[in-house]
């Protein structure tokens, strides 16, 4: 066997669909998967059926151990975890803080992939942190863990760029994708010598904290320029929101417009075409979604529910 095709015995712990195409590159390139981690099934659906994550579908499709622990720090997960004999854990969006026991038991240790350009955005929402932010880049970051969050050196960034259009979604499939695209040739260039570890930057750290729901409600004393990468960045979920005449509607596409025809206080519609005043700009809504209904277009949603000028927002 070649030298630079080896195949190495390891673990892979993940759960979300952003962990899929890093395991399926794996398999693909015929590395030995002794065990894949990832988090217990969860309530899921409107009959709140247990439903297991979309890895440990992958990994059931292609006859992997699969391992479900609520936690890793009791004696026996760690011994299982030291029996496999890895060269390495591969870890992307698991979900669970890993012990010093399992950080160590690898030869190579647990290699992390980050979608971010470390340091910024360490935490658990980079991707629409960055968008949020205005970031006009963002990237993978492949490293060795240590026992901080997201703090060990790096072996290798890859970097892609945020535009005006980019959204939460287009963001998530694009990294997910760029991972799988570049882990296999970095373990290798671990595991031959041919890549090291270098630590992080001391400057430009910045913490992305886990979204929630409240995160996607509409302040309209921000201008409308930030709003309107709120709602590109917080597509599909957990997505911005607002109140139009007592109920929440959900914002999923908007486009500024020029700050002249700001006349009316923050959060006031300005026309008869949803037309919104920002603490600077004013913001136009494109398409929305009450509750309990489809996402439809502004001209839609107009048809059913007319919102005349001098309308106050939430």
């Amino acid at each position: 066997m070649s030298k630079n095709n080896k195949k190495l015995r390891l673990a892979f712990m993940g759960t979300p669909e952003f962990s899929v195409p890093t395991l399926q590159s794996l398999l693909s390139f015929g590395h030995d998967i002794r065990a894949v981690y990832t988090q217990p099934p969860r309530p899921a659906g409107r009959g709140k059926k247990d439903k297991i994550s979309p890895v440990h579908c992958l990994a059931e499709l292609n006859g992997l151990t699969v391992k479900t622990p609520h936690s890793l720090k009791n004696d026996g997960e760690q011994l299982y975890f030291e029996a496999l004999r890895l060269d390495a854990a591969i870890v992307i969006a698991y979900g669970l803080i890993l012990p010093k026991a399992f950080l160590q038991a690898p030869r190579l240790g647990c290699i992390n992939i980050h979608a971010s350009i470390l340091p910024r955005w360490r935490g658990a929402a980079p991707i629409q942190r960055a968008i949020m932010a205005g970031d006009s880049k963002t990237g993978i970051t492949i490293m060795q863990m240590d026992e901080q969050l997201d703090t060990g050196p790096m072996f290798t960034r890859s970097e892609v760029e945020i535009t005006d259009q980019t959204t939460g979604e287009t963001l998530h499939q694009l990294l997910s994708n760029l991972g799988a695209d570049i882990i296999n040739t970095t373990l290798n260039g671990i595991d031959n010598g041919a890549l090291e570890a270098v630590k992080q930057p001391l400057s430009g750290a910045s913490y992305a904290s886990k979204l929630s729901r409240d995160d996607g409600h509409i302040d309209w004393n921000k201008s409308a320029l930030e709003i309107e990468k709120l709602v590109r960045a917080l597509y599909p979920w957990p997505g911005a929101w607002t109140e139009i005449n007592g109920s929440r509607v959900k914002i999923f596409e908007t486009q500024v417009t020029p700050a002249s025809k700001q006349i009316s206080p923050p959060g006031e519609t300005v026309d008869d075409n949803l037309t919104i005043s920002c603490g600077q700009g004013c913001l136009r809504l494109l398409r929305l979604q009450k509750e309990g209904k489809k996402v439809m277009s502004a001209t839609e949603y107009l048809n059913g529910s007319p919102i005349s000028k001098g309308t106050k927002l939430s």
